[in-house]
């Protein structure tokens, strides 16, 4: 009797005064919402070819409550090649909205698609839909460029920059991908959908069809690219067979009347394809190693490095410029130079001296000695003028290029030496020593590539700083231009014509009166330029050469670097060479 009373109480309850309540709950509980991801806009070269695209794929994807589910999970488990945990994991993911569906598997062939709607009943709450993704047609080539996109993280949710985006979009990471964001992201389309108690599609009451993002066309030369990337590949590998530790190196083209990229290679690299389907920790582990010379890492942007006597073009500058030297100022190289007494010698690179030279030899012969005279000479004027001239050139800030992560370098000068030896009081000076090493691009002086193609492109077109951008348009659905880059003067160096004038006709010298200008007599037209090697303590010497060309009618600049890769006029020259050539021939 006790029971019976009992549940009529709880019947009185559920229908009388509960009734409204559970009514309400039972209809929101009918319709879901779902979101349905964009396609990205695609990126194509200057000249319209497919840098990265898209392609159609199906994914698998199911509700929450599957976890509920053994016999279901152990289902889908088997029929995607899965783990029962990897299922569970993929559905319980929270970062996707709480009632979207999750994506437990994508790429899915289209075999196992057909089973498992044909087995719908034993699959109850599992959809299949068609989904994009991303195509790299090139493989790896130009990956740094292009970077890698991958699921939005919290830190990106949380910032406002990403306000209006779900949880479960894919957006760019690095590269390009990253820094047209905006622009390549679609809009997602949104579907009502009615469904039983169990969870099951009933019907889909109302559906709006995603948008796709834009295309945006690159300042990158495909071509030029490619040729890029292979001969700096290849001049590691010759480099590392002669017996140095070259494992890594980057090389930089750039219009020099407009700052536009027109190849940017970095070595080693990787194969955006492979974030796709998300990274495994054991391949993520891999790209971040040591062992692996952080193959995700640009190096033509996000290093940085002692420029070696590739700098002696700037140093030439200040010594014209500040009135330090003339075109008829000599010094007698011995080998040996002791401008800072005895105690204090210094080698030239060539220890049996070059001799008397003049601002022209001394550039031609890459004669250490003359500008270890010049960095003195402005030591003594306790002025900076080599630090004021480098950063009028760029060098120590960043170019602004449209591409991110990219690294700031350092020129130093004495109020960086005395906060950098803060904890140091004995190093905190700035010596004379340090004038003399900044002066052959030694010393604490850091440059990434970028900075110097940047600067060498301004000697070529007369002055004028351009900031480097690779973006070159965005492009309506029908395909026509409809967001043009604009270059952008960054910088106007005070330095006077002749003194740039006298540095062209030497960097124009050193290519046709020097033992490297054979190597460059293919290219077709002439060469300016300047060899680099620079030192580091307990490695291999880091190989650089910077030219551009045509030096009558200049157009590109170019810059090659390769890490321990050792002499420059040996190993990076090969690699600006190769370029040249394929640009002009």
């Amino acid at each position: 009797m006790l029971v019976f009373i009992v549940l009529l109480t709880r019947l009185w309850s559920m229908q009388i005064i509960n009734g409204e309540s559970y009514k309400k709950e039972a209809a929101q509980n009918s319709l879901r919402e779902a979101t349905t991801i964009a396609p990205r806009g695609r990126i194509f070269d200057c000249n319209g070819k497919v840098l990265v695209g898209n392609r159609s794929t199906m994914a698998v994807l199911a509700p929450t409550t599957i976890v509920n589910d053994t016999p279901l999970v152990l289902r889908l488990a088997k029929i995607l090649g899965m783990t029962k945990q990897e299922v569970i994991d993929k559905a319980t993911t929270k970062k996707e909205a709480a009632l979207d569906l999750r994506v437990i598997a994508i790429d899915v062939p289209m075999k196992t698609v057909a089973y498992i709607e044909e087995h719908s009943t034993s699959f109850g709450g599992v959809e299949v839909q068609a989904r994009a993704v991303r195509t790299y047609p090139n493989g790896s080539v130009a990956a740094h460029v292009l970077g890698y996109t991958g699921e939005i993280s919290d830190t990106q949710l949380n910032s406002s920059t990403f306000k209006n985006y779900d949880p479960s979009d894919i957006v760019g990471k690095t590269g390009a991908e990253s820094s047209f964001e905006s622009v390549l992201q679609g809009v997602r389309g949104r579907r009502v959908l009615e469904v039983n108690a169990q969870g099951k599609i009933q019907t889909i009451v109302s559906e709006t069809q995603p948008g796709s993002g834009q295309d945006i066309e690159l300042t990158l030369d495909l071509k030029t690219q490619k040729v890029a990337e292979a001969s700096l590949k290849k001049a590691i590998m010759r480099s590392r067979a002669a017996g140095n530790k070259a494992v890594a190196g980057s090389a930089v083209v750039m219009d020099v009347n407009t700052g536009a990229i027109v190849a940017m290679a970095s070595y080693p690299t990787y194969n955006p394809e492979e974030f796709i389907n998300g990274i495994s920790t054991k391949t993520w582990k891999r790209f971040n190693s040591k062992s692996s010379s952080y193959p995700l890492t640009n190096r033509a942007i996000m290093s940085v490095y002692p420029p070696g006597s590739t700098f002696k073009a700037f140093t030439s500058l200040t010594g014209l410029n500040y009135g330090l030297i003339n075109t008829a100022t000599t010094f007698d190289c011995v080998g040996y130079w002791t401008g800072l007494g005895k105690t204090w010698g210094k080698w030239c690179w060539l220890h049996t001296g070059h001799g008397i030279q003049n601002l022209y030899s001394a550039l031609i012969n890459s004669c250490d000695t003359y500008f270890y005279n010049v960095g003195l000479r402005d030591y003594k004027t306790g002025k900076e003028n080599q630090q004021k001239l480098a950063r009028q050139f760029g060098f120590g800030k960043l170019t602004g290029i449209d591409l991110p992560s990219e690294a700031r370098g350092r020129v130093p000068d004495a109020k960086w030496k005395a906060a950098w030896n803060a904890n140091y009081p004995e190093y905190k000076k700035w010596l004379p020593g340090d004038s003399v090493n900044l002066a052959i691009g030694q010393g604490d002086l850091l440059v990434t590539p970028l900075q110097l193609v940047t600067a060498y492109s301004a000697i070529a077109n007369g002055g004028t700083i351009y900031q480097p951008h690779v973006f070159k348009s965005a492009l309506s659905s029908e395909g026509k231009t409809v967001i043009t880059a604009k270059k952008k003067v960054t910088g106007k160096p005070s330095v006077s014509n002749s003194s740039v004038q006298t540095l062209q006709s030497n960097l124009r010298a050193v290519i046709s009166q020097s033992a490297s200008g054979p190597k460059l007599s293919n290219v077709g037209v002439p060469v300016s330029g300047k060899t680099g090697t620079a030192q580091k303590t307990e490695e291999n010497d880091y190989a650089w050469f910077a030219a551009y060309a045509p030096s009558n009618n200049p157009k590109y600049a170019v810059v090659a670097m390769i890490e321990q890769g050792g002499g420059g006029g040996t190993y990076a020259l090969p690699v600006v060479d190769d370029i040249l050539v394929s640009l002009f021939k």
